[in-house]
């Protein structure tokens, strides 16, 4: 069983940074992609960035170059640094990894005001 546990978020202004993480613990061998995802009021969960073990990196063209997203294999974490917030980012997210199948953590709300 794996767990993820992601935390950073909060209310922050337009413009603003946060920076989220997220651990991962459990029955774990080694993590493959890790990954975070967003769910607005009313829309659908959306990716927001990817990463795989090497390090490769997907993002959303709406955040790119705003967010950055990196990884700790040896302890297991994924963090998601986000620059110049704007309204429309705000969401709840999750990341997820892929460990012998793909787990979730519980998301954190990220509100940012304008």
């Amino acid at each position: 069983q794996v767990q993820l546990v992601e935390s950073g978020g909060g209310l922050v202004q337009a413009g603003g940074s946060l920076r989220l993480s997220c651990a991962a613990s459990g029955t774990i061998f080694s993590i493959g992609a890790m990954g975070w995802y967003r769910r607005a009021p009313g829309k659908q969960r959306e990716l927001v960035a990817t990463i795989t073990s090497g390090g490769n990196t997907n993002y959303a063209g709406s955040v790119k170059g705003r967010f950055t997203i990196s990884r700790d294999n040896a302890n297991n974490r994924v963090y998601l640094q986000m620059n110049s917030l704007k309204p429309e980012d705000t969401a709840v997210y999750y990341c997820n990894a892929v460990v012998r199948g793909i787990y979730w953590g519980q998301g954190t709300q990220v509100t940012v005001s304008s």
